[in-house]
């Protein structure tokens, strides 16, 4: 099955594999003690080594496609804002599941098209499992394996229950006030905790219903990860119900929810 006639997706999984195996050959060396996202920390190598082997692949397979990483973020505006596709990368994602060794830490990589998240690829290296997702042509799948890929599809509504997805590492008292929000909507309402863009995935994979995010976040943590729900059929929006934009002036971006419909 071709999932994209402009891009070729297995080389842009070869690509997150590379990054992920030099993210872990560095989360597995013992000498290493992880405290904090400083100069010349395993967790600062870590990423600066796998944004080199993105950079790098990207740019030899399409050199005429620019790049936004977060570890390349100072790009001025005046020269980006007159792209109408471009790569938005997130060479390592979950900072304080790496610090913490929990290993839902992912690699994030997302084609953007006219300021939306049109296609996207979340590598998970220490279960060695692929999240893919192309907005445009409807199809979502998680594999460790292309060809025993399965169809990511969001769960159906269920009107006696609602999962919920929250982070791991960055709690909220809105998330209390939105959970109560759903109790005269849900006879039960199930919470669950993910580390990293695995919370997206949850939503994609039909394994909750809401991923809501009151906190702080960058494009390049949410753009791979809206591209998998919104092709397994859910959606990515603010509260006034507009999806999350992407290539602003400002690169961050502000409360949404990831949701089944």
């Amino acid at each position: 099955m071709s999932v994209s006639t402009e891009i070729d997706w297995k080389a842009i999984f070869d690509i997150t594999q590379q990054a992920g195996e030099k993210i872990l050959a560095i989360y597995h060396d013992t000498s290493y003690v992880v405290e904090h996202k400083k100069d010349n920390s395993p967790l600062t190598l870590a990423d600066q080594e796998s944004h080199n082997i993105i950079m790098s692949g990207l740019k030899e397979l399409y050199p005429f496609i620019p790049i936004l990483s977060e570890e390349g973020k100072d790009i001025p505006y005046e020269e980006r804002k007159e792209w109408s596709k471009f790569w938005l990368v997130d060479p390592l994602d979950g900072t304080k599941e790496f610090i913490n060794r929990n290993g839902e830490f992912t690699v994030n990589i997302a084609l953007i098209v006219n300021g939306e998240a049109e296609a996207g690829v979340i590598y998970a290296p220490v279960t060695g499992i692929y999240y893919f997702g192309h907005k445009l042509y409807k199809q979502a799948f998680s594999f460790t394996k292309w060809e025993n890929r399965a169809d990511l599809k969001t769960k159906p509504k269920d009107q006696k229950k609602a999962i919920i997805v929250e982070s791991r590492s960055h709690p909220s008292p809105e998330l209390e006030v939105f959970t109560k929000g759903l109790d005269n909507s849900y006879n039960n309402i199930e919470r669950i905790r993910r580390g990293s863009s695995l919370k997206f995935c949850a939503v994609a994979a039909g394994e909750a219903d809401y991923y809501p995010r009151f906190g702080p976040t960058m494009e390049w943590d949410t753009a791979a990860g809206q591209a998998i729900v919104e092709a397994a059929g859910g959606v990515v929006e603010t509260p006034s119900g507009r999806r999350l934009s992407y290539n602003k002036e400002c690169l961050r971006n502000g409360f949404f929810i990831a949701k089944r419909l």
